[in-house]
C-alpha cells in the first residue's frame, strides 16, 4: 500500500495540515486529545473533505480539490471499525456481516465468510442480536464486517478505547491475526502507545493539527521535541518473544526474545512455544556496567548503548539487547556511570516489570523480589 496525503481540513476553529506518505503495512497514530487523529481518518475515508490538496491510494485518487474530484465513502473500498462498533441493531450478527458483502460485486470479495468467522472465533454469535453481546463481541463483530467489506484499506479508530483492560486483553491477539492473515494494510489509531506497538511496527505522531514525526518506537524518540508526547502517550518498550516454560513452584514464566536473550516474567497461561509480546517501561529499567550478582532482580540483559537523548535532567538511553530497549535514567546516573554510545551496559528489571495486555497475570505497578 502507498496513501499519499497532502491537503487541508477546515473544522470550526480546528485545522488539520498534513502532508505524508505511509507505504508501512501497519501505522499506528497517536498524538493528544484534539490533535487530529480522527479527523485524518474521517479524510481518509472520505467522511470530510478537504479544503485543499489530494489524497492518493495505490495510485487512485480519492480526493483532488483542484480537479473537482472526491470519491464518496462508499466507493473507497476503505474498512473502517469505530470505538463503538455502530452494529446495526435489527440485524442479527450474520445480517450485520453480511452487510458489506452485499455492496460488493461477489468477484470482488477477497475474504471466504467462513474464514473470517473463524479467525474472530464469533462463529457461536451469528444468531444474536448486537444489544445481547458483550463490549468486545460486539468490536469483533464489527472488524469482521469491515473485512467483509473486501477493504483495500483498514482504519482503526480507537477500536478498543470504550472497553476495559480484560477485553482489551481479548481484543488485541484478533488484531494481530487480521495483520498476520490477511494483507490489509492498517491504520490504527489510538492515544496509547502500548496498544499500537503490539499491532504496528510504524507510528506516525499527530499534534496541532499536523505530522510532527514518523517512523518507528526508536526513531522517534531519537527526537528530544517529541519525548514529552511520546511519554503523555505511555513510553514503553514492546518485547517480543515465546514462551519457554513455567515454573509454577517460582511462579515465573521464563521467554526467550527476539534476539536470543531469555527474561523471567510473572507466571503466565500460554502454553511453551506460544508467541508473547511484554511491555517494559524505561523507568522500570536500572543500567550497570557489568553483572550484579546477588542480587533480587530477577533479569539482566546485556547489550551496547546505540542512543542517548537528554531530556532535560532525566536521559533515555538506547540499548540494543538482540532488540532495541529504551531506559530512562537520570543525568546524574549518566555521569557517574559513564555512559555513552557503544558502551556496554546490563539492563536490570524485575520480573513483574514485564507486563502484557495480550493475556497473563503480569501488571504494571507490582512489587517483585
Amino acid at each position: 500500500m502507498i496513501l499519499e496525503i497532502d491537503a487541508s481540513v477546515q473544522r470550526e476553529a480546528f485545522a488539520l495540515a498534513v502532508k505524508v506518505r505511509l507505504d508501512q503495512p501497519a501505522t499506528g497514530v497517536f498524538g493528544p486529545s484534539g490533535a487530529g487523529k480522527s479527523t485524518l481518518l474521517h479524510l481518509i475515508c472520505g467522511l470530510v473533505r478537504p479544503e485543499r490538496g489530494r489524497v492518493v491510494l495505490d495510485g487512485i485518487v480519492l480526493d483532488d480539490v483542484a480537479a473537482g474530484i472526491h470519491v464518496p465513502t462508499h466507493r473507497r473500498r476503505i474498512g473502517v471499525v469505530f470505538q463503538h462498533g455502530h452494529l446495526l441493531p435489527h440485524l442479527s450478527v450474520s445480517g450485520n456481516l453480511r452487510y458489506g458483502e452485499r455492496l460488493l460485486p461477489i468477484a470482488d470479495h477477497r475474504f471466504a465468510f467462513e474464514d473470517v468467522v473463524r479467525l474472530l472465533d464469533i462463529s457461536h454469535l451469528l444468531d444474536r442480536r448486537p444489544r445481547t453481546l458483550s463490549g468486545g463481541e460486539r468490536q469483533r463483530v464489527a472488524l469482521g464486517r469491515a473485512l467483509l467489506c473486501s477493504p483495500r484499506l483498514l482504519l482503526l479508530d480507537e477500536p478498543l478505547a470504550a472497553l476495559d483492560q480484560a477485553l482489551k486483553r481479548q481484543i488485541l491477539p484478533y488484531l494481530r491475526r487480521v495483520r498476520e492473515h490477511f494483507a490489509i494494510p492498517i491504520l490504527y489509531v489510538s492515544h496509547d502507545l502500548g496498544e499500537l506497538l503490539q499491532v504496528c511496527d510504524h507510528l506516525l505522531l499527530i499534534d496541532r493539527g499536523a505530522v510532527a514525526g514518523q517512523g518507528t518506537l526508536v526513531d522517534l524518540a531519537k527526537d528530544a521535541r517529541l519525548l514529552p508526547r511520546l511519554h503523555e502517550a505511555g513510553l514503553v518498550n514492546v518485547l517480543r518473544g515465546r514462551v519457554l516454560r513455567h515454573d509454577p513452584g517460582e511462579g515465573l514464566t521464563q521467554v526467550e526474545l527476539v534476539g536470543g536473550p531469555q527474561v523471567a516474567c510473572a507466571l503466565r497461561r500460554e502454553a511453551p512455544g506460544t508467541a508473547i509480546d511484554l511491555l517494559l517501561r524505561p523507568e522500570d529499567i536500572a543500567l550497570a556496567l557489568a553483572v550484579v550478582p546477588g542480587i533480587s532482580l530477577q533479569n539482566q540483559l546485556p547489550g551496547r548503548i546505540t542512543a542517548m537523548v537528554d531530556a532535560g535532567d532525566r536521559v533515555l538511553v538506547t540499548i540494543d539487547v538482540g532488540q532495541p530497549l529504551l531506559t530512562e535514567v537520570s543525568a546524574r546516573a549518566v555521569a557517574q556511570l559513564g555512559l555513552a554510545v557503544g558502551r556496554p551496559v546490563v539492563g536490570l528489571f524485575k520480573a513483574v516489570a514485564l507486563a502484557s495486555r495480550s493475556g497473563g497475570s503480569a501488571r504494571f505497578g507490582a512489587e517483585d523480589s
